[in-house]
């Protein structure tokens, strides 16, 4: 989770055609009635959490919109309550870590099971007998590891990318999120690479192995893998950690093509486009990475993630084991590939991540994209709606969008904000850092027609 770098598509008095004063006031009478709904919260949150750094245990607690933290007392299927009894229709669903669902019974049983007979011990279990053939079926390649974060997935991949080819430079477009990977923390600002703003602590030019292009650009794509010094592509299928932008017809196979022709291994990240399907955006659209990464829900919200390579990578990572100096690879942390890891993505994979699940996801986001839709139309907002599977987005700018550099215009946080909380004083909670909506195996047709209405309210209070 991470918020999206500060910009506004403001114009003279108004944000998204949207005056600045009304917008003010909105999101201040919000403020208000969430704080009057939860006494309980404020009294032991308002202050901070004594112990904790900035008053939180991790540091994008407070950066929610919210007058202060939702202080959650339980959740279950797509719903949670918070201490003083207030329940929220959830569709962020822990920003994709819990996008099948807070809990899945199968999930849960397993993670029960498994308690009793240890939680790690660096050696596999019987489960893990079974996740190497589900992770081949599911999404195509044919060897697999397991880590406990996207990022550390990712950081491994680039790794092994770099021993293969022997290149240093990596690859990323503009507006991309893969995590904390350090390399891939880098913008474009006026058509220059520069280290992401706001990164703390971070003395080094970045820049100087990575290198940055729009998404959606082929030519600058195909001028920056010219020179053959590439090692891997990082991406994902579509934009998410941004307002959201999706790849233009054709993108994806010159892509392809063009990484293939510069001995360049291409890396995709379906971290949030498994909402597409149960083997991603990947098998959906028939993509063909080199190196492969999810992390979030593949365990049903226990840490988890895997990467998985090509036939190709692996026989040549092998030969380049087999003459590198021995020592620690730097890939791999203690905790990575645990038994409760594996018992969990073993029910994930078998019986939740189903057809059936992903049918019913998309259903009702078809449904929540319309409706969101109807009502930009229907109050004359320039603004526009995009999906990717079960995830949809409003975005308080007209669109579609082309690159990462039309999203950073696009983001609107005091709008943003305003209609954030507005939503959860409706029994509504979104994603805090851009607009984004999961649909989950378990979210109801009645949960859709509240965030659809809620969303309709608040929409006329600001195109009054």
């Amino acid at each position: 989770m991470q918020a999206s770098d500060s910009s506004t598509n403001s114009i003279g008095g108004s944000i998204g055609g949207i005056d600045i004063a009304r917008i003010a006031e909105l999101r201040g009478a919000e403020a208000a009635a969430f704080r009057k709904a939860r006494p309980k919260s404020e009294a032991k949150l308002g202050n901070g959490i004594a112990g904790f750094l900035g008053g939180v245990p991790m540091h994008w607690m407070t950066d929610w919109p919210t007058p202060f933290p939702i202080l959650v007392d339980g959740a279950k299927s797509a719903t949670i309550t918070d201490i003083d009894g207030n329940r929220l229709d959830d569709f962020c669903l822990g920003d994709t870590g819990s996008m099948l669902g807070h809990s899945p019974p199968a999930v849960a049983r397993a993670i029960r099971r498994q308690a009793a007979r240890g939680l790690t011990y660096m050696l596999p279990s019987e489960d893990a007998l079974a996740i190497g053939t589900l992770l081949q079926q599911r999404f195509g390649l044919p060897y697999w590891q397991i880590a406990t974060t996207a990022t550390d997935a990712n950081r491994f991949a680039l790794r092994v990318a770099r021993a293969v080819t022997g290149r240093e430079k990596i690859l990323v477009f503009n507006g991309c999120y893969h995590g904390s990977v350090d390399e891939t923390m880098v913008r474009l600002i006026n058509g220059k690479p520069v280290n992401r703003p706001g990164l703390a602590g971070e003395f080094r030019d970045l820049t100087r192995a990575t290198k940055i292009v729009e998404f959606n650009d082929i030519a600058a794509l195909e001028a920056a893998l010219a020179n053959r010094d590439v090692a891997c592509v990082i991406t994902e299928p579509v934009l998410t950690n941004s307002c959201m932008v999706l790849p233009e017809p054709g993108f994806h196979d010159a892509l392809r093509r063009l990484t293939r022709a510069a001995g360049t291994l291409l890396l995709i990240d379906e971290t949030h486009t498994i909402s597409t399907g149960p083997g991603g955006y990947t098998k959906k659209h028939g993509l063909e990475p080199d190196l492969f990464v999810l992390g979030k829900p593949v365990a049903g919200g226990v840490p988890a993630s895997i990467w998985g390579m090509s036939e190709e990578v692996a026989t040549r990572y092998g030969a380049y084991n087999r003459t590198k100096e021995p020592g620690y690879s730097g890939m791999g942390t203690t905790l990575s590939a645990n038994p409760l890891q594996f018992a969990a993505m073993r029910a994930t994979l078998e019986e939740v991540m189903t057809e059936e699940a992903y049918a019913h996801m998309d259903r009702l986001a078809r449904r929540l994209d319309a409706g969101l839709s109807a009502v930009i139309q229907r109050n004359k907002l320039p603004w526009h709606v995009a999906r990717v599977g079960a995830r949809v987005e409003f975005i308080c700018a007209p669109g579609p969008l082309h690159d990462g550099g039309e999203a950073e215009k696009a983001h609107a946080p005091e709008l943003e904000a305003a209609i954030h909380v507005a939503l959860v004083n409706r029994g509504v909670l979104i994603a805090p850092f851009h607009n984004m909506m999961l649909i989950s195996p378990v979210t109801t047709s009645a949960q859709v027609s509240r965030l659809i209405a809620a969303f309709a309210t608040v929409a006329g209070k600001l195109a009054a």
